[in-house]
């Protein structure tokens, strides 16, 4: 047997859709566990829509989450002349024909085929008409061959055996009237100059996929495996469309979500392995296998996605954490100023504590990015008279004290409880907003600590 290769082919017509991604990640892990190749192909036939930005930010995407391809990108718009040369064959050989019928005969059959409620399949009017009759002014269109008798059977390395009948197939066009090859023709044909051995992807190609294995059989061909996969769907059942808020890699990456527990999630999403949750890249590959997908749709789950994220920002060295972040706020939020570098590295044992995305981290360290502290209205009515006199006791007993450390801290503090017969949060509360302008957010020890005490004093130093 050929040693195994997969691929992915998107189109570069939008960005990367999160089934895509889990298609790429599919394919890559199978070649990968069988110690064959990954070849990404991109489909950009599509001249009106396909971007070179698109096809970009796609190997982009691919590279973020750790698939890699063999290889170059195989580019399909190159190879649209042995599309052609395959479509001319096809028609010489017997199994493709040329069909005159005008768009508006074409339209008149679908319109009737919805009259009648049932699916639209070409009447196959010039299958068996002579070349003679053929009217002058109209240009053809070449279409397959299909068969009309009997059955096919697709044994599909997921669904297992699938049967149709051979006339719901249509007489599919492979060849536009200005020469322009179809999906299902270039497909097959870049699979077979590519050697691939294994199809996978989502289920909703199951079709394709049979009017592909006659194009095969018409050439002469090896036919590769199949598998089709079952399509994400959201939390309510729907199919995912890029209309929601969760369906593109990017909806991920901007809001802080590491590319290990996407890849994680993606891989479970679907696929299970005994009752193991937690995969490192090794054990992805190691034990990624086709028998453990299953066959109904997968439902996205984002309270779980960040339940992963914050399982892995918390198990991820500190150090490759500070790497991600400050990447992280390059792209989307504010570049780390240098001399904060360390503040946010020294305190990301805190920052990080329930964390359950960059963004998160991000927001949790805002009050030492930000040289003013900025106060919410709502806050800044919680700085009552008490509050200020409390504020104003605060800062003159640290100002005095040579160790600025936490037990110094607790015992400043307790003082304070104590001397006004209150209790932590009336003491803790208006500190955290005087330093972050805001009541929420890390603890006031390790604020106080991360800012140090000239910054401490200048900040309670603002209050009005």
């Amino acid at each position: 047997m050929s040693k195994v290769a997969t691929r992915f082919a998107p189109s570069p017509t939008g960005a990367l859709h999160i089934g895509g991604v889990r298609t790429a990640l599919f394919n890559w892990l199978y070649s990968k566990n069988q110690n064959g190749t990954f070849h990404l192909r991109i489909e950009d036939t599509d001249k009106e829509r396909s971007k070179e930005e698109h096809k970009i930010q796609i190997i982009n995407s691919l590279e973020w989450m750790g698939i890699k391809h063999d290889g170059e990108e195989y580019i399909q718009s190159k190879k649209i002349d042995e599309h052609v040369k395959i479509a001319k064959k096809l028609l010489e050989t017997g199994h493709a024909y040329k069909c005159y019928c005008s768009t508006e005969e074409i339209e008149e059959q679908k319109k009737r085929a919805k009259q009648k409620k049932i699916p639209y399949v070409y009447n196959r009017k010039w299958r068996d008409i002579s070349e003679d009759q053929a009217p002058k002014d109209i240009k053809p269109v070449i279409r397959f061959k299909s068969k009309i008798k009997g059955t096919s059977l697709l044994k599909d390395l997921v669904q297992g055996n699938v049967e149709i009948e051979n006339n719901t197939i249509e007489d599919f066009i492979i060849l536009r009237k200005d020469e322009t090859p179809t999906y299902n023709l270039s497909a097959s044909v870049d699979d077979h100059n590519m050697e691939m051995t294994h199809i996978i992807r989502g289920d909703d190609h199951k079709i394709n996929t049979f009017k592909q294995i006659q194009i095969y059989e018409a050439l002469g061909w090896s036919i590769p495996q199949f598998a089709h996969i079952p399509l994400i769907h959201t939390i309510d059942g729907k199919k995912l469309s890029k209309r929601d808020n969760a369906s593109t890699l990017e909806d991920y990456s901007k809001i802080g979500i590491l590319p290990e527990s996407l890849r994680n999630y993606l891989l479970r999403l679907g696929w299970s392995y005994k009752d193991k949750e937690i995969f490192n890249l090794d054990e992805s590959i190691k034990l990624f296998n086709l028998e453990g997908i299953g066959k109904s749709p997968s439902k996205l789950d984002m309270s779980r996605i960040l339940s992963l994220n914050e399982y892995y920002i918390k198990n991820t060295d500190e150090n490759i954490l500070y790497k991600k972040l400050k990447q992280y706020c390059e792209i989307y939020k504010e570049k780390i100023k240098e001399e904060k570098e360390n503040t946010i590295k020294n305190s990301l044992t805190f920052l990080k504590n329930k964390a359950k995305t960059l963004e998160d981290i991000f927001n949790n360290s805002k009050y030492i990015l930000n040289d003013e502290v900025i106060f919410s209205e709502k806050d800044k009515e919680l700085i009552n008279d008490e509050a200020k006199k409390i504020i104003y006791l605060f800062k003159e007993k640290i100002s005095i004290i040579k160790v600025f450390d936490r037990n110094n801290l607790e015992k400043i503090i307790n003082g304070l409880i104590e001397s006004k017969n209150t209790n932590f949060k009336s003491v803790g509360q208006p500190l955290r907003i005087m330093l972050t302008g805001s009541k929420f957010g890390p603890g006031i020890y390790d604020i106080i600590l991360s800012l140090g005490k000239n910054e401490v004093i200048k900040r309670l130093g603002n209050i009005g």
